[in-house]
């Protein structure tokens, strides 16, 4: 995803090469890179090994959604027609759109990603999703396909999967949040498509006092404000502009009002600004935390974001803080047991609940068995109604995740270590255990985890970020052991393409990130001949690059981006 907290692992849709970004990134939901079907070149025996073992065992076998709505026979049977399109050049797609008159409805996602797996198996393929994508023109852009990431710069996407709607004329309509449950997808995308306002002019309407319709001021509610990447709203204006917002939503509108209120307190909790109306948005959290209807209405940023909305309430283990504490619960205990929602929903809602137990424990004290319990069984019941490869690449890694939260890391890594030889792609899943391992202490294991996951993984983009998260794992745990870092940075450097491709997006920011790690690593000149030698590498990459290419400039600002960031 998409930040999203949880049990302690994004939305995919931000995930980067931290183990607390891979955990936000596992339960978002949405919220943080794909994998093509081609196996990349360099492939070590081991590699082949696995692949073949994966191959054999797919041969031999097999967020479990709210059911979809039923519809005819030939709408289910079809499928999305998606349009992908040649390289960068997305012109031809929205030429297309503005002959027809139709909207444009932009996917951007990865094979392997937890959370574009959720859309896949409770949104795509329903069949009213399917009826409704002839209305608009479906684009499918995968991150690891030429020109994906330069599309993602275009569009100012981060994080997978990230879903716009645009008008006939390519303004933006809507930016779908990929959190919420289905059947309200399925609401908003009925929404944006009949809107006759983009988002940006029902804000700006919104925010001069304009009247508008209900409609929109769902739109604005329910807009992924999380991707926005401040086209709307500046960052530092986010919380105020929401909190804006929601007192000005018609008291009519008391859903969508509420919504606002909470989106407002994520956000000022996430910028850490003083809350000015802090009684009121106090109040509207009581509001829906006591009311399953509301509860029901906003169960993603109640699950997504327990730890920023408890903050409302305070200082920790404060008076206030405790009484809202068990309202929280509760309503995440009916979350937990409302069937309508999907198994990702379900098991997330347990995961939020560890979440608020660990903010309250003193530093010596353990979850209460209960607790523990319920969370075992929550994981269980999710990995066991999950059952086609989509669902289990969204719920397994989610799953196994909850377990190591509350202690159980065996059982994590047993459930994790089945899935490997179906998995969609199994290099993911080794991310977790390779956090599992680091959690126990054991740094060898976990640099060989982490080590097989970045041989493993495929698709240009998704090797250069497993592998740049490889050697930031290897700084933090094996710093002595220069030789072996710079034998992975160089390895991951010599995959580059000498395409601008390489230089935009997650790319860019994955090479940007490996280059300052490796200068926070030489803080005292000692791998100064390391870094000269990797610099060296990465020069002869960019000097194949265009000279009047923007990308020529951002491969030769890799290093120096990083010295002067240090």
């Amino acid at each position: 995803m998409s930040k999203k907290q949880t049990h302690g692992l994004p939305r995919c849709t931000h995930f980067d090469d931290s183990d607390a970004s891979l955990r936000r990134a596992l339960q978002a939901g949405n919220r943080g890179d794909s994998v093509p079907r081609c196996a990349r070149r360099g492939r070590t025996t081991w590699q082949a090994l696995l692949t073949l073992t994966f191959a054999l065992a797919l041969q031999a076998c097999s967020k479990a959604p709210a059911p979809a709505p039923v519809a005819t026979a030939a709408a289910a049977a079809a499928a999305v027609a998606w349009v992908k399109p040649a390289g960068a050049d997305i012109e031809p797609i929205f030429a297309q759109a503005r002959a027809n008159h139709q909207a444009v409805f932009l996917y951007w996602g990865a094979v392997w990603c937890p959370p574009c797996n959720q859309v896949k198996a409770t949104v795509f393929n329903r069949p009213d999703f399917i009826a409704r994508s002839k209305q608009f023109v479906p684009v499918y852009l995968d991150g690891d396909t030429a020109g994906a990431q330069k599309l993602g710069t275009r569009f100012k996407v981060r994080g997978y999967p990230t879903m716009i709607l645009f008008n006939s004329d390519g303004n933006e309509l809507m930016r779908i949040p990929g959190e919420v449950d289905a059947a309200k997808y399925m609401e908003l995308l009925d929404l944006g498509l009949a809107s006759n306002a983009t988002i940006k002019q029902s804000l700006t309407q919104a925010l001069s006092g304009a009247e508008l319709t209900p409609a929109s001021w769902r739109l604005l509610a329910y807009y992924s404000w999380d991707q926005d990447q401040a086209q709307l709203v500046p960052k530092d204006k986010l919380a105020s502009t929401l909190a804006q917002l929601a007192r000005a939503c018609p008291s009519a509108q008391r859903e969508t009002a509420n919504r606002l209120f909470l989106r407002a307190i994520v956000a000022r909790a996430q910028s850490k600004a003083a809350a000015p109306d802090a009684a009121a948005s106090l109040a509207h959290l009581k509001l829906v935390l006591s009311d399953p209807v509301q509860t029901r209405e906003s169960a993603d940023v109640l699950i997504n974001y327990p730890t920023e909305l408890l903050a409302a309430a305070g200082p920790a283990r404060s008076p206030e803080h405790s009484a809202l504490l068990l309202d929280f619960n509760a309503a995440l205990d009916r979350l937990h047991a409302d069937t309508s929602l999907s198994q990702s929903d379900r098991l997330g809602a347990i995961g939020a609940k560890v979440v608020l137990a660990k903010l309250a424990l003193p530093k010596s004290a353990t979850l209460a068995p209960e607790l523990v319990a319920q969370a075992r069984q929550a994981a269980a019941d999710a990995q066991r109604l999950s059952v086609t490869a989509h669902e289990r690449q969204a719920i397994v890694p989610n799953a196994a995740d909850l377990l190591s939260e509350v202690g159980l890391l065996d059982e994590s890594d047993t459930m994790l270590k089945a899935e490997l030889p179906t998995a969609l792609s199994p290099y993911y899943h080794m991310l977790v255990l390779a956090a599992n391992a680091k959690a126990r202490g054991d740094k060898a294991g976990s640099l060989d985890w982490s080590e097989k996951a970045w041989h493993a993984a495929q698709g240009p983009a998704t090797r250069l970020q497993w592998g740049s998260a490889h050697v930031k794992r290897l700084i933090e745990l094996a710093p002595r052991d220069a030789a072996r870092i710079e034998k992975a940075a160089s390895d991951v450097l010599a995959e580059l393409d000498a395409t601008a491709e390489t230089f935009y997006e997650r790319n860019r920011r994955g090479l940007e990130k490996m280059a300052l790690q490796l200068k926070s690593w030489d803080q005292r000149g000692q791998h100064a001949p390391t870094l000269k030698r990797l610099a060296q590498q990465l020069a002869g990459v960019c000097g194949k690059l265009s000279a009047d290419d923007d990308a020529r400039q951002a491969c030769s600002g890799v290093f120096k981006s990083a010295s002067a960031k240090t």
